[in-house]
């Protein structure tokens, strides 16, 4: 019989840097699952991806146990990287910021393609020339 479903979290954590504090704390203090164990499990997992914030779901069950569902980390942060840039432009139409090759770009969708909402590559690719294009980054 399968287990019942109490909650599913959403959680945004640097790679191998989660701690017993806020934001873990707040998210699965109230639904009773041991924040230790989640803590050790997630940096033993994330292990070796400390530059990256990795969104992970955490389905927390009826009788207090869990499952972590990683993602990758979010398109924009991996665009900053890739163009070498601190922080996106506040006005992406007038002000840019950097710049990213086609390349970067096709890596960057492969890398994200398992969560985005594309079925080709080349879709994929558009979707992260998108995001470039609205923080600013220019495209070679």
């Amino acid at each position: 019989m399968a287990k019942k479903v109490k909650a599913k979290v959403k959680i945004y954590l640097p790679g191998g840097g989660a701690n017993p504090g806020p934001p873990v704390a707040t998210s699965l203090g109230q639904f009773g699952v041991s924040i230790v164990s989640f803590c050790k499990m997630f940096n033993e997992r994330t292990k070796g991806k400390e530059e990256f914030i990795i969104p992970v779901i955490i389905t927390i069950y009826e009788d207090k146990s869990f499952n972590l569902e990683f993602k990758s980390p979010p398109a924009s942060m991996l665009i900053k990287k890739a163009a070498g840039i601190a922080k996106a432009s506040g006005e992406p139409n007038k002000v840019k910021v950097g710049k990213i090759r086609k390349k970067d770009l096709e890596e960057i969708a492969k890398l994200k393609m398992e969560d985005l909402n594309a079925y080709s590559m080349e879709s994929a690719v558009k979707i992260i020339e998108g995001t470039a294009k609205n923080m600013g980054v220019e495209i070679e």
